[in-house]
C-alpha cells in the first residue's frame, strides 16, 4: 500500500458530499491537499477542517462549465510550487431529471459534457506528463452506476464519455507507476444524489480513494464503493489488487 504522507493530492469538488469526505480521510492519512469548489467561499470549511489534522492545504476555484476558468485553475495550481501526486476528480453535475424524456435539450448535453468529461479529462492532461516524468501518480476519475434510464441522458452519457477516456488512456500506462482508474460511489445522499438516495456519503469510503492508494502498477479498473463497505483501507487495498479485474464498461447492468 502506498504512503501518502507528505504528497500533495488535488480533490475537486471538494466543498461537500463525496469530495469533502475523501479530502477529510486522504488528510487523515498525512496528505497535503489542493482543494477545488465552484468559489474558494465554498471551500473554507473543508480547508480548516483538513488543516486541524495537521496537514498542508491551499484553496482553489473554477466553474467547471466554464473550461477557461478549469484552464486559469490548472495555472493557479502550477504557481503554488507543489507536485501532484495524486488526482481524484470527484466533482460532476446532474444536471436534470428529464420525466418527458422525448423533450431532452441539447443544453443538458453540452453543460454535462463540459463539467462531467471536458473538465476532469483537461485536469488529467494536464497532470499526466508530469506524474510520468516524475514516475509517480494516481489519478482516479469518478464514474456513475446510471443505466437504462433516457431520464438522466445528459448526466449517464457524459459519465460514459469519461469512463471511455479514462480506460482509453489508462491502456497506455499499464504497468507503470502511474495509475489510472475510475471509481462509482453508489448512489449516495448529496447534492447530486438527493434526499431519497439508499446510501450516506460515508458509505462511499473507502472506494472512492482507493485508487490513490494501490500499490500493483495496474490501470484501467473500476473501484465500487459497494465492493469496500466496512473494509479498513488495508483491507480495501488488498481487495482492489486483488479481487477487482479491468474495467468492463459494464456498470449498473
Amino acid at each position: 500500500m502506498i504512503d501518502v504522507k507528505g504528497r500533495w493530492a488535488l480533490v475537486t469538488g471538494a466543498a461537500r458530499g463525496i469530495g469533502y469526505g475523501a479530502a477529510i480521510f486522504m488528510a487523515k492519512q498525512g496528505c497535503n491537499l489542493v482543494l477545488q469548489g465552484r468559489t474558494k467561499e465554498h471551500c473554507e470549511k473543508v480547508l480548516a477542517d483538513v488543516k486541524a489534522l495537521g496537514v498542508e492545504a491551499h484553496v482553489v476555484s473554477a466553474e467547471f462549465s466554464d473550461l477557461a476558468q478549469v484552464e486559469a485553475m490548472l495555472q493557479e495550481i502550477d504557481a503554488l510550487g507543489v507536485d501532484i501526486d495524486i488526482v481524484l476528480n470527484n466533482a460532476g453535475l446532474q444536471i436534470a431529471y428529464r420525466t418527458e424524456y422525448l423533450l431532452t435539450p441539447a443544453s443538458d448535453y453540452e453543460v454535462s459534457f463540459k463539467i462531467n468529461t471536458i473538465a476532469p479529462m483537461m485536469i488529467v492532461y494536464h497532470f499526466l506528463p508530469l506524474m510520468e516524468k516524475r514516475g509517480f501518480g494516481r489519478i482516479v476519475n469518478t464514474t456513475s452506476g446510471i443505466c437504462l434510464e433516457p431520464e438522466q441522458a445528459g448526466y449517464s452519457a457524459s459519465k460514459a464519455a469519461l469512463d471511455k477516456v479514462t480506460m482509453d488512456i489508462a491502456s497506455k500506462y499499464n504497468g507503470t507507476d502511474v495509475c489510472i482508474n475510475l471509481t462509482d460511489p453508489g448512489w449516495c445522499r448529496t447534492d447530486l444524489g438527493g434526499p431519497k438516495a439508499p446510501n450516506a456519503p460515508e458509505s462511499s469510503l473507502p472506494g472512492v480513494i482507493v485508487g490513490a492508494f494501490i500499490d500493483d502498477k495496474r490501470s484501467g479498473r473500476c473501484f465500487c464503493a459497494s465492493d469496500f463497505y466496512d473494509l479498513s483501507l488495508e483491507d480495501a487495498v488488498k481487495t482492489a489488487e486483488k479481487d477487482i479485474p479491468i474495467y468492463s464498461g459494464t456498470i449498473g447492468l
